[in-house]
Protein backbone atom coordinates (compact mmCIF):
# COMPACT_ATOMS: atom_id res chain seq x y z
CA UNK A 1 0.00 0.00 0.00
CA UNK A 2 1.40 3.39 -0.96
CA UNK A 3 2.12 6.02 1.68
CA UNK A 4 -0.68 8.22 0.32
CA UNK A 5 -3.21 5.38 0.47
CA UNK A 6 -2.02 4.44 3.96
CA UNK A 7 -2.65 7.97 5.21
CA UNK A 8 -6.16 7.93 3.72
CA UNK A 9 -6.88 4.53 5.26
CA UNK A 10 -5.74 5.72 8.71
CA UNK A 11 -7.95 8.82 8.38
CA UNK A 12 -10.98 6.67 7.50
CA UNK A 13 -10.34 4.38 10.45
CA UNK A 14 -9.96 7.37 12.79
CA UNK A 15 -13.19 8.87 11.45
CA UNK A 16 -15.06 5.61 11.92
CA UNK A 17 -13.74 5.24 15.44
CA UNK A 18 -14.68 8.82 16.32
CA UNK A 19 -18.21 8.38 14.96
CA UNK A 20 -18.54 5.16 16.90
CA UNK A 21 -17.28 6.82 20.09
CA UNK A 22 -19.88 9.57 19.80
CA UNK A 23 -22.85 7.26 19.32
CA UNK A 24 -24.70 8.34 22.47
CA UNK A 25 -27.14 10.27 20.31
CA UNK A 26 -27.87 7.16 18.25
CA UNK A 27 -26.78 8.98 15.16
CA UNK A 28 -29.18 11.89 15.69
CA UNK A 29 -28.39 15.60 15.80
CA UNK A 30 -28.77 16.33 19.50
CA UNK A 31 -26.33 19.19 20.04
CA UNK A 32 -23.53 19.32 22.60
CA UNK A 33 -24.67 17.63 25.79
CA UNK A 34 -24.06 18.50 29.46
CA UNK A 35 -24.04 22.23 28.79
CA UNK A 36 -24.46 24.50 31.78
CA UNK A 37 -28.05 25.43 32.51
CA UNK A 38 -28.27 29.17 32.11
CA UNK A 39 -30.16 31.46 34.41
CA UNK A 40 -29.65 35.22 34.32
CA UNK A 41 -29.93 36.69 37.76
CA UNK A 42 -30.76 40.37 38.08
CA UNK A 43 -27.49 42.33 38.49
CA UNK A 44 -27.29 44.00 41.89
CA UNK A 45 -28.82 47.48 41.86
CA UNK A 46 -30.27 47.05 38.36
CA UNK A 47 -33.81 46.68 37.04
CA UNK A 48 -35.04 44.71 34.05
CA UNK A 49 -36.31 46.84 31.16
CA UNK A 50 -38.36 44.79 28.66
CA UNK A 51 -37.88 44.95 24.91
CA UNK A 52 -40.37 46.96 22.91
CA UNK A 53 -41.13 49.50 20.22
CA UNK A 54 -42.05 53.11 20.89
CA UNK A 55 -42.22 56.55 19.35
CA UNK A 56 -38.81 58.04 20.00
CA UNK A 57 -38.63 61.82 19.85
CA UNK A 58 -40.70 64.89 20.62
CA UNK A 59 -44.02 64.14 22.33
CA UNK A 60 -45.10 67.77 22.53
CA UNK A 61 -44.39 71.10 20.93
CA UNK A 62 -40.79 71.62 19.85
CA UNK A 63 -40.43 74.80 21.92
CA UNK A 64 -36.97 75.94 20.71
CA UNK A 65 -37.78 74.67 17.21
CA UNK A 66 -34.52 72.74 16.95
CA UNK A 67 -36.00 70.06 14.65
CA UNK A 68 -33.45 67.54 15.91
CA UNK A 69 -35.73 65.02 17.60
CA UNK A 70 -38.48 64.34 15.09
CA UNK A 71 -40.73 61.47 16.16
CA UNK A 72 -40.00 58.04 14.70
CA UNK A 73 -40.81 54.48 15.72
CA UNK A 74 -37.85 52.42 16.93
CA UNK A 75 -37.38 49.06 18.62
CA UNK A 76 -35.12 48.29 21.58
CA UNK A 77 -34.06 44.89 22.91
CA UNK A 78 -34.34 44.00 26.60
CA UNK A 79 -31.68 45.23 29.00
CA UNK A 80 -30.92 46.00 32.62
CA UNK A 81 -30.42 49.54 33.89
CA UNK A 82 -29.11 50.92 37.17
CA UNK A 83 -31.98 51.84 39.46
CA UNK A 84 -30.29 55.15 40.29
CA UNK A 85 -27.40 57.20 38.99
CA UNK A 86 -23.94 55.99 40.03
CA UNK A 87 -23.28 57.51 43.46
CA UNK A 88 -20.14 59.06 44.92
CA UNK A 89 -19.57 56.00 47.10
CA UNK A 90 -19.95 53.59 44.18
CA UNK A 91 -17.54 55.57 42.03
CA UNK A 92 -15.14 55.80 44.99
CA UNK A 93 -14.88 52.01 44.90
CA UNK A 94 -13.44 52.43 41.40
CA UNK A 95 -11.04 55.16 42.53
CA UNK A 96 -9.84 53.12 45.51
CA UNK A 97 -9.36 50.05 43.30
CA UNK A 98 -7.13 52.02 40.93
CA UNK A 99 -5.27 53.56 43.89
CA UNK A 100 -4.61 50.16 45.47
CA UNK A 101 -3.59 48.61 42.15
CA UNK A 102 -0.99 51.34 41.61
CA UNK A 103 0.25 50.92 45.19
CA UNK A 104 0.56 47.13 44.76
CA UNK A 105 2.48 47.64 41.53
CA UNK A 106 4.88 50.15 43.10
CA UNK A 107 5.48 47.93 46.12
CA UNK A 108 6.08 44.91 43.91
CA UNK A 109 8.45 46.70 41.56
CA UNK A 110 10.40 48.19 44.48
CA UNK A 111 11.35 44.74 45.77
CA UNK A 112 14.66 43.06 44.93
CA UNK A 113 16.16 39.77 46.14
CA UNK A 114 18.03 41.44 49.02
CA UNK A 115 14.82 42.94 50.38
CA UNK A 116 12.76 39.80 49.79
CA UNK A 117 14.87 37.77 52.22
CA UNK A 118 13.29 34.35 52.64
CA UNK A 119 10.58 35.30 50.15
CA UNK A 120 12.80 34.69 47.13
CA UNK A 121 10.83 33.55 44.10
CA UNK A 122 11.95 30.14 42.89
CA UNK A 123 11.21 28.09 39.81
CA UNK A 124 10.00 24.47 39.89
CA UNK A 125 13.54 23.18 40.45
CA UNK A 126 14.13 25.47 43.43
CA UNK A 127 16.45 27.86 41.59
CA UNK A 128 16.17 31.45 42.75
CA UNK A 129 14.92 33.85 40.07
CA UNK A 130 16.44 37.31 40.22
CA UNK A 131 14.06 39.92 38.83
CA UNK A 132 16.20 42.85 39.90
CA UNK A 133 13.97 45.79 40.74
CA UNK A 134 11.14 44.84 38.38
CA UNK A 135 8.65 42.38 39.86
CA UNK A 136 6.40 40.99 37.08
CA UNK A 137 2.76 41.95 37.46
CA UNK A 138 1.58 38.34 37.58
CA UNK A 139 3.83 37.67 40.60
CA UNK A 140 2.45 40.53 42.68
CA UNK A 141 0.14 39.39 45.45
CA UNK A 142 -2.84 41.57 44.58
CA UNK A 143 -4.90 40.18 47.46
CA UNK A 144 -2.40 41.15 50.14
CA UNK A 145 -3.62 44.01 52.30
CA UNK A 146 -1.63 47.21 51.91
CA UNK A 147 -0.32 48.35 55.30
CA UNK A 148 -0.37 52.05 54.61
CA UNK A 149 1.00 53.05 58.03
CA UNK A 150 4.08 50.77 58.00
CA UNK A 151 7.44 52.41 57.39
CA UNK A 152 8.64 50.16 54.49
CA UNK A 153 5.38 50.77 52.66
CA UNK A 154 5.47 54.51 53.25
CA UNK A 155 9.09 54.77 52.09
CA UNK A 156 8.04 53.39 48.72
CA UNK A 157 4.71 55.15 48.30
CA UNK A 158 6.11 58.52 49.46
CA UNK A 159 9.11 58.37 47.15
CA UNK A 160 9.29 61.81 45.44
CA UNK A 161 10.07 60.25 42.05
CA UNK A 162 7.40 57.59 41.64
CA UNK A 163 5.31 57.45 44.82
CA UNK A 164 1.57 58.18 44.84
CA UNK A 165 1.46 60.80 47.60
CA UNK A 166 1.76 64.52 47.00
CA UNK A 167 5.35 65.75 47.29
CA UNK A 168 6.20 67.77 50.40
CA UNK A 169 6.07 71.17 48.70
CA UNK A 170 2.50 70.56 47.45
CA UNK A 171 1.01 69.55 50.78
CA UNK A 172 -1.41 71.68 52.74
CA UNK A 173 -0.49 71.83 56.44
CA UNK A 174 1.79 68.85 55.69
CA UNK A 175 -1.20 66.51 55.41
CA UNK A 176 -0.33 63.41 53.39
CA UNK A 177 -2.76 63.01 50.52
CA UNK A 178 -2.90 60.83 47.42
CA UNK A 179 -1.72 62.64 44.30
CA UNK A 180 -4.89 62.26 42.22
CA UNK A 181 -2.97 63.14 39.06
CA UNK A 182 -1.41 59.67 39.26
CA UNK A 183 -4.68 57.75 39.45
CA UNK A 184 -4.50 56.58 35.84
CA UNK A 185 -6.46 53.55 34.68
CA UNK A 186 -5.22 51.47 31.75
CA UNK A 187 -8.04 49.64 30.02
CA UNK A 188 -8.81 47.74 26.85
CA UNK A 189 -11.77 46.90 24.66
CA UNK A 190 -12.45 45.24 21.32
CA UNK A 191 -13.37 47.58 18.49
CA UNK A 192 -16.07 45.44 16.86
CA UNK A 193 -17.04 48.19 14.42
CA UNK A 194 -13.52 48.39 13.04
CA UNK A 195 -13.39 44.60 12.82
CA UNK A 196 -16.68 44.56 10.90
CA UNK A 197 -15.32 47.05 8.35
CA UNK A 198 -12.44 44.70 7.56
CA UNK A 199 -14.36 41.44 7.73
CA UNK A 200 -14.29 41.06 3.94
CA UNK A 201 -10.58 40.29 4.06
CA UNK A 202 -9.40 36.64 3.94
CA UNK A 203 -9.13 35.27 7.47
CA UNK A 204 -5.43 34.60 7.11
CA UNK A 205 -4.75 38.30 6.49
CA UNK A 206 -6.48 39.59 9.64
CA UNK A 207 -4.45 40.23 12.76
CA UNK A 208 -6.98 40.22 15.60
CA UNK A 209 -4.71 42.29 17.83
CA UNK A 210 -5.31 45.36 15.67
CA UNK A 211 -8.91 45.49 16.94
CA UNK A 212 -7.89 45.60 20.60
CA UNK A 213 -8.01 49.24 21.68
CA UNK A 214 -6.13 50.66 24.64
CA UNK A 215 -6.51 53.87 26.61
CA UNK A 216 -5.03 55.34 29.75
CA UNK A 217 -7.22 57.91 31.51
CA UNK A 218 -7.10 59.69 34.81
CA UNK A 219 -10.25 58.59 36.60
CA UNK A 220 -10.48 61.01 39.52
CA UNK A 221 -13.54 63.30 39.27
CA UNK A 222 -12.95 66.95 38.51
CA UNK A 223 -13.96 68.37 41.89
CA UNK A 224 -13.21 71.89 40.64
CA UNK A 225 -16.19 71.61 38.30
CA UNK A 226 -18.31 73.19 41.04
CA UNK A 227 -16.18 76.34 40.71
CA UNK A 228 -15.38 76.59 37.01
CA UNK A 229 -18.95 75.80 35.86
CA UNK A 230 -20.35 79.01 37.37
CA UNK A 231 -18.95 82.52 37.21
CA UNK A 232 -19.34 84.79 40.25
CA UNK A 233 -20.80 81.98 42.33
CA UNK A 234 -19.49 80.65 45.66
CA UNK A 235 -19.25 76.85 45.43
CA UNK A 236 -15.92 76.17 47.12
CA UNK A 237 -17.53 74.04 49.91
CA UNK A 238 -18.88 71.67 47.24
CA UNK A 239 -15.45 71.41 45.64
CA UNK A 240 -13.87 70.60 48.99
CA UNK A 241 -16.40 68.09 50.27
CA UNK A 242 -18.78 66.71 47.64
CA UNK A 243 -16.76 63.69 46.57
CA UNK A 244 -15.05 63.07 49.91
CA UNK A 245 -17.48 63.61 52.74
CA UNK A 246 -19.76 60.76 53.96
CA UNK A 247 -22.68 63.20 53.90
CA UNK A 248 -22.60 62.97 50.09
CA UNK A 249 -21.97 59.23 49.78
CA UNK A 250 -25.38 58.55 48.24
CA UNK A 251 -25.49 61.63 46.04
CA UNK A 252 -24.85 61.15 42.31
CA UNK A 253 -21.22 61.41 41.28
CA UNK A 254 -20.48 64.46 39.11
CA UNK A 255 -17.35 65.94 37.57
CA UNK A 256 -16.94 62.74 35.54
CA UNK A 257 -16.32 62.96 31.80
CA UNK A 258 -17.74 60.60 29.19
CA UNK A 259 -14.30 58.99 28.94
CA UNK A 260 -14.18 58.41 32.69
CA UNK A 261 -17.73 57.01 32.70
CA UNK A 262 -16.72 54.62 29.92
CA UNK A 263 -13.61 53.57 31.87
CA UNK A 264 -15.79 52.92 34.94
CA UNK A 265 -18.09 50.71 32.85
CA UNK A 266 -15.15 48.62 31.58
CA UNK A 267 -13.73 48.32 35.11
CA UNK A 268 -17.14 47.25 36.45
CA UNK A 269 -17.32 44.56 33.77
CA UNK A 270 -13.87 43.30 34.72
CA UNK A 271 -14.77 43.31 38.41
CA UNK A 272 -17.79 41.08 37.80
CA UNK A 273 -15.98 38.82 35.36
CA UNK A 274 -13.18 38.26 37.87
CA UNK A 275 -15.76 36.98 40.31
CA UNK A 276 -17.38 34.79 37.66
CA UNK A 277 -13.99 33.27 36.83
CA UNK A 278 -13.33 32.54 40.50
CA UNK A 279 -16.56 30.51 40.78
CA UNK A 280 -16.34 29.00 37.26
CA UNK A 281 -19.53 30.77 36.16
CA UNK A 282 -20.55 31.87 32.66
CA UNK A 283 -19.96 35.55 31.92
CA UNK A 284 -22.67 38.16 31.59
CA UNK A 285 -22.83 40.86 28.95
CA UNK A 286 -20.67 43.94 29.51
CA UNK A 287 -21.70 46.90 31.60
CA UNK A 288 -21.78 50.03 29.44
CA UNK A 289 -23.36 53.43 28.96
CA UNK A 290 -26.88 53.37 27.49
CA UNK A 291 -27.49 54.45 23.95
CA UNK A 292 -30.05 57.19 23.33
CA UNK A 293 -32.84 54.85 22.32
CA UNK A 294 -32.39 52.73 25.45
CA UNK A 295 -32.24 55.75 27.70
CA UNK A 296 -35.43 57.30 26.34
CA UNK A 297 -37.29 53.96 26.33
CA UNK A 298 -36.35 53.43 29.98
CA UNK A 299 -37.15 57.03 30.95
CA UNK A 300 -40.66 56.80 29.50
CA UNK A 301 -41.39 53.81 31.72
CA UNK A 302 -43.80 52.33 29.21
CA UNK A 303 -45.80 55.56 28.96
CA UNK A 304 -45.43 56.28 25.26
CA UNK A 305 -46.10 59.82 23.97
CA UNK A 306 -45.90 61.33 27.47
CA UNK A 307 -43.43 64.19 27.88
CA UNK A 308 -42.10 63.31 31.36
CA UNK A 309 -41.03 60.07 33.08
CA UNK A 310 -44.00 60.29 35.44
CA UNK A 311 -46.44 60.80 32.59
CA UNK A 312 -47.43 64.34 31.92
CA UNK A 313 -47.86 67.03 31.06
CA UNK A 314 -47.05 68.84 34.32
CA UNK A 315 -43.98 69.10 36.57
CA UNK A 316 -46.14 69.21 39.74
CA UNK A 317 -48.41 66.61 41.24
CA UNK A 318 -52.02 67.16 42.34
CA UNK A 319 -50.81 68.63 45.63
CA UNK A 320 -48.72 71.23 43.88
CA UNK A 321 -45.40 69.56 44.74
CA UNK A 322 -42.63 69.37 42.15
CA UNK A 323 -41.82 65.90 40.83
CA UNK A 324 -38.08 66.25 40.18
CA UNK A 325 -34.99 68.15 41.24
CA UNK A 326 -34.55 70.98 38.73
CA UNK A 327 -34.72 74.77 38.52
CA UNK A 328 -38.46 75.42 38.75
CA UNK A 329 -38.40 79.23 38.78
CA UNK A 330 -36.01 81.97 37.73
CA UNK A 331 -33.36 82.28 40.44
CA UNK A 332 -35.24 79.81 42.63
CA UNK A 333 -33.52 76.42 43.05
CA UNK A 334 -35.22 75.38 46.28
CA UNK A 335 -38.97 75.21 45.57
CA UNK A 336 -38.60 71.55 44.55
CA UNK A 337 -36.99 70.73 47.92
CA UNK A 338 -33.43 70.68 46.63
CA UNK A 339 -30.67 73.16 45.97
CA UNK A 340 -27.74 71.44 44.27
CA UNK A 341 -27.91 67.70 43.72
CA UNK A 342 -30.05 65.54 46.01
CA UNK A 343 -29.58 62.08 47.45
CA UNK A 344 -30.53 59.55 44.77
CA UNK A 345 -34.08 58.12 44.84
CA UNK A 346 -35.44 61.16 46.67
CA UNK A 347 -38.39 61.49 44.27
CA UNK A 348 -40.76 58.73 43.20
CA UNK A 349 -39.62 56.36 40.42
CA UNK A 350 -41.21 55.97 37.01
CA UNK A 351 -43.30 52.92 36.09
CA UNK A 352 -40.18 50.82 35.44
CA UNK A 353 -38.95 51.60 38.96
CA UNK A 354 -36.12 53.89 37.79
CA UNK A 355 -35.31 56.95 39.87
CA UNK A 356 -34.21 60.40 38.72
CA UNK A 357 -34.68 59.85 35.01
CA UNK A 358 -35.56 63.55 35.03
CA UNK A 359 -33.56 66.04 37.06
CA UNK A 360 -30.87 65.71 39.73
CA UNK A 361 -28.04 65.23 37.19
CA UNK A 362 -28.01 64.87 33.44
CA UNK A 363 -26.70 61.53 32.25
CA UNK A 364 -24.10 60.53 29.67
CA UNK A 365 -25.25 58.34 26.79
CA UNK A 366 -22.89 56.35 24.61
CA UNK A 367 -23.99 58.09 21.39
CA UNK A 368 -22.14 60.81 19.58
CA UNK A 369 -24.36 63.84 19.11
CA UNK A 370 -25.65 64.78 15.68
CA UNK A 371 -28.73 66.97 15.14
CA UNK A 372 -29.94 64.68 12.35
CA UNK A 373 -29.32 61.31 14.01
CA UNK A 374 -33.00 60.36 13.93
CA UNK A 375 -33.05 60.78 10.15
CA UNK A 376 -30.24 58.35 9.29
CA UNK A 377 -29.77 55.98 12.27
CA UNK A 378 -31.28 52.50 12.14
CA UNK A 379 -34.70 51.93 13.69
CA UNK A 380 -33.46 48.81 15.57
CA UNK A 381 -31.37 49.58 18.66
CA UNK A 382 -30.87 53.10 17.31
CA UNK A 383 -27.28 54.12 17.95
CA UNK A 384 -24.79 56.58 16.46
CA UNK A 385 -21.32 56.57 17.96
CA UNK A 386 -17.79 57.52 17.10
CA UNK A 387 -14.94 55.77 18.85
CA UNK A 388 -13.06 57.90 21.36
CA UNK A 389 -9.80 57.34 19.47
CA UNK A 390 -11.10 58.27 16.01
CA UNK A 391 -9.23 61.10 14.33
CA UNK A 392 -12.39 63.01 13.57
CA UNK A 393 -13.36 66.63 13.68
CA UNK A 394 -14.13 68.21 17.04
CA UNK A 395 -17.87 68.14 16.32
CA UNK A 396 -17.81 64.34 16.51
CA UNK A 397 -16.40 64.43 20.03
CA UNK A 398 -19.78 65.63 21.27
CA UNK A 399 -21.64 63.06 23.36
CA UNK A 400 -25.35 63.01 24.12
CA UNK A 401 -26.57 63.88 27.60
CA UNK A 402 -30.16 63.28 28.68
CA UNK A 403 -32.57 63.91 31.53
CA UNK A 404 -31.81 67.45 32.67
CA UNK A 405 -30.22 68.40 35.97
CA UNK A 406 -30.65 70.39 39.16
CA UNK A 407 -29.65 73.59 37.33
CA UNK A 408 -31.92 73.12 34.29
CA UNK A 409 -35.41 74.42 33.56
CA UNK A 410 -38.42 72.16 32.99
CA UNK A 411 -37.89 71.78 29.25
CA UNK A 412 -34.80 69.66 29.87
CA UNK A 413 -36.77 67.30 32.12
CA UNK A 414 -38.62 65.94 29.08
CA UNK A 415 -37.85 62.41 27.98
CA UNK A 416 -37.32 63.57 24.40
CA UNK A 417 -35.04 66.56 25.00
CA UNK A 418 -31.53 66.08 23.64
CA UNK A 419 -28.40 67.94 24.59
CA UNK A 420 -24.66 67.29 24.45
CA UNK A 421 -21.29 67.95 26.01
CA UNK A 422 -17.76 67.18 24.86
CA UNK A 423 -16.55 63.73 25.85
CA UNK A 424 -13.43 64.92 27.68
CA UNK A 425 -15.18 67.57 29.77
CA UNK A 426 -16.60 67.13 33.26
CA UNK A 427 -19.45 69.14 34.74
CA UNK A 428 -21.01 69.52 38.19
CA UNK A 429 -24.39 68.64 36.72
CA UNK A 430 -23.59 65.53 34.64
CA UNK A 431 -23.45 61.97 35.98
CA UNK A 432 -24.27 58.58 34.50
CA UNK A 433 -25.71 55.13 35.03
CA UNK A 434 -24.92 51.78 33.44
CA UNK A 435 -26.94 49.31 31.41
CA UNK A 436 -26.37 45.69 30.45
CA UNK A 437 -27.99 43.94 27.51
CA UNK A 438 -30.23 41.05 28.58
CA UNK A 439 -29.05 37.60 27.52
CA UNK A 440 -32.03 36.37 25.56
CA UNK A 441 -35.23 37.87 24.20
CA UNK A 442 -37.28 38.31 27.37
CA UNK A 443 -37.66 36.93 30.86
CA UNK A 444 -39.47 33.62 30.81
CA UNK A 445 -37.89 32.42 27.58
CA UNK A 446 -36.15 29.08 27.74
CA UNK A 447 -36.49 25.39 26.87
CA UNK A 448 -38.53 24.62 30.00
CA UNK A 449 -40.64 27.73 29.70
CA UNK A 450 -44.23 27.91 28.58
CA UNK A 451 -43.50 31.15 26.74
CA UNK A 452 -44.76 31.36 23.18
CA UNK A 453 -41.96 31.96 20.66
CA UNK A 454 -42.66 34.33 17.85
Amino acid sequence: MSKKNLVGFVALVAMAMSFGACSSGQGELIGVQDREEWYQEDPFGMLFIPHGAYNMGESDQDVPYTQMNATRTVSVQAFYMDETEITNNEYRQFVNWVRDSIAHTLLGQAQNPEELGEHFISDRDGNVIDYGNQMPYNLINWREEIRWDEEPTMLVLEDPNYGIFLPEHERYYRVKQIDTRKLNFEYYWINFRDAAKRSNRPQGQIDRSQFIEKRIDNIFPDTLAWVHDFSYSFNEPMTQNYFWHPAYDHYPVVGVSWLQATAFSIWRTGLKRSYHQSVMATFWNDFRLPNEAEWEWAARGGLDLNPFPWGGPYTRNSNGCFLANFKPLRGNYVDDGGFHTLIVAHFAPNDYGLYDMAGNVSEWCDDSFDPSTYRFAHDMNTHFSRDANDNLSTSNKRRVIRGGSWKDIGFYMRTSTRSYEYQDTAKSYIGFRNVQTYLGRAKGDGPSSSAVYR
